[in-house]
């Protein structure tokens, strides 16, 4: 009786982990879409993202903005599964000490993704969406001085 108790035991345990590792995995999927490298060509400058995958459970990109020969903004971004929220951690030159900040999803689809950080000064909400014709659309949003900003970054794949 001992054996066939510690024997369903072991089956419910490693069958419960394997369903967790799914979740996980299975999240990280509905960004797929992200990797490659995107671009945006303004009078203002070119914002270049590059979304890489580095494995099962995490993306990585730089993102940066060049103005004729300055980069303007530089941005090193991990986007990952940690237990089952899918977290964007980004890293700007020159804010925040150097150190990253988290943004928790709040929705994620096959074609959007949303990542929110309320206490964040801005943005606090951070948007990916997968266009028609190779495109992605950055949307951040948020108060800045006290007032509702947001910024559209309409991006073509390279």
């Amino acid at each position: 009786m001992f054996q066939k108790i510690t024997l369903t035991t072991l089956i419910i345990a490693f069958v419960s982990c394997q369903k967790k590792e799914t979740v996980e995995k299975d999240k990280i999927k509905k960004a797929d879409w992200l990797i490659g490298n995107w671009e945006n060509t303004s009078p203002d400058g070119i914002l270049t993202e590059n979304w890489e995958k580095v494995n099962d459970s995490t993306f990585n990109a730089a993102s940066y903005f060049i103005k004729g020969k300055d980069t303007i903004h530089f941005e090193n971004i991990i986007l990952a599964q940690l237990g089952e929220t899918l977290t964007y951690k980004a890293t700007v030159k020159g804010q925040n000490d150097d150190k990253p900040v988290s943004f928790p999803s709040t929705s994620e689809s096959d074609k959007q993704l949303v990542f929110e950080n309320p206490k964040h000064d801005y943005p606090q909400k951070i948007t990916y969406t997968k266009g028609a014709n190779n495109t992605l659309t950055a949307e951040i949003t948020g108060k800045l001085n006290g007032k509702p900003t947001t910024e559209r970054f309409i991006m073509k794949k390279k």
